[in-house]
């Protein structure tokens, strides 16, 4: 007898997904586990995705539809990379793992090609040779991607942290810093005490990183301009 398909939709089941990946993070999930969730057999979900594999492209392929859905930009160059950067962070900061999982897949879901694409667009106006314009996009996408990846496992370092002990972050790094000398230490320990690293995943340090990428990019295109 032929097997019947599981009544359950895919949208449930990348639904369900994103629950999972925003209670215990990427390196828990499993289909098991996702089966649990929908209260199906572990086999069932494979009538949907072959491997765990094709159910990270397909979570990739969400959050590249999202962000192009939600980017709109018709000005030069460099307001199109400034506003696909913002666009792309915004997007990754609200699905829970989401930079891993466009890390960890290729680009062969339609949309995620068509991110890519897109991306490549917002310099191809410019005087860059084809192979600077691909390293351009791959280091925008880079620094959104580690930007938003730092400020997550940041979050969840200073989780972990003050479930096992009843002090601060904070303040068992000034216990550390006051071990070290001036020489090892120093210029660190006064950025810290005066705040300046409490700047680190806001708005006005990824601005400012940004800032730089675009300002290089242009003193790239000067130079060969001369």
């Amino acid at each position: 007898m032929k097997k019947q398909q599981p009544q359950i939709s895919e949208d449930k089941i990348l639904a369900t997904s994103w629950e999972l990946l925003g209670e215990d993070g990427i390196e828990k999930l499993s289909m098991r586990k996702l089966a649990n969730r929908l209260g199906i057999q572990a086999p069932s979900l494979y009538w949907y995705f072959k491997s765990k594999q094709n159910l990270y492209q397909r979570l990739a392929n969400t959050v590249s539809k999202v962000i192009l859905e939600e980017f709109h930009s018709d000005g030069d160059w460099k307001e199109q990379l400034t506003e696909l950067a913002i666009t792309t962070r915004s997007v990754l900061s609200r699905y829970p793992c989401s930079t891993q999982l466009m890390m960890m897949t290729l680009p062969h879901e339609p949309d995620i090609i068509r991110f890519t694409n897109r991306m490549l667009l917002c310099v191809e106006s410019t005087p860059l040779e084809q192979e600077q314009k691909m390293q351009v996009v791959t280091t925008l996408v880079n620094y959104v991607f580690y930007f938003v990846l730092d400020d997550y496992q940041h979050e969840r370092n200073v989780s972990a942290m003050l479930k096992e002990q009843e002090a601060l972050p904070g303040d068992e790094l000034i216990r550390l810093l006051d071990t070290m000398s001036e020489q090892d230490a120093g210029l660190f320990k006064r950025m810290f005490t005066g705040g300046l690293f409490e700047m680190m995943g806001t708005d006005a340090a990824f601005d400012f990183g940004l800032k730089v990428i675009i300002l290089g990019i242009e003193q790239v295109i000067l130079e060969q301009n001369k």
